[in-house]
């Protein structure tokens, strides 16, 4: 059965997969109540505002600052990579396989 998914964003299709895989019975019964497309769109704008918070936090945390950004700008990317990685994989762990 092919489903009906607008504007469920990234973090979205990526529970939706989880489920699909693992919780199959789980979508089964959001189609017949018909919550799954909100479902997923809560789950993308949880797992958005969460990675926007902590990003924000841990960067504040670890000094990686506009100021680093203007006198180094390698190291300003290196670090927020880094903190984008951690972030995207704590989301995976406790928002999307879950």
């Amino acid at each position: 059965m092919k489903d009906n998914l607008k504007n469920i964003g990234i973090w979205g299709q990526r529970h939706y997969q989880y489920l699909k895989e693992n919780k199959p019975s789980v979508i089964g019964v959001m189609r017949m109540k018909g919550t799954l497309n909100s479902y997923l769109q809560q789950v993308n704008e949880q797992a958005d505002e969460m990675c926007f918070q902590m990003v924000k936090q841990l960067a504040k945390q670890e000094g990686v600052t506009e100021e680093l950004k203007r006198r180094d700008q390698m190291a300003w990317v290196g670090a927020m990579n880094n903190i984008c990685d951690r972030v995207n994989e704590i989301v995976l762990n406790e928002v999307i396989f879950v």
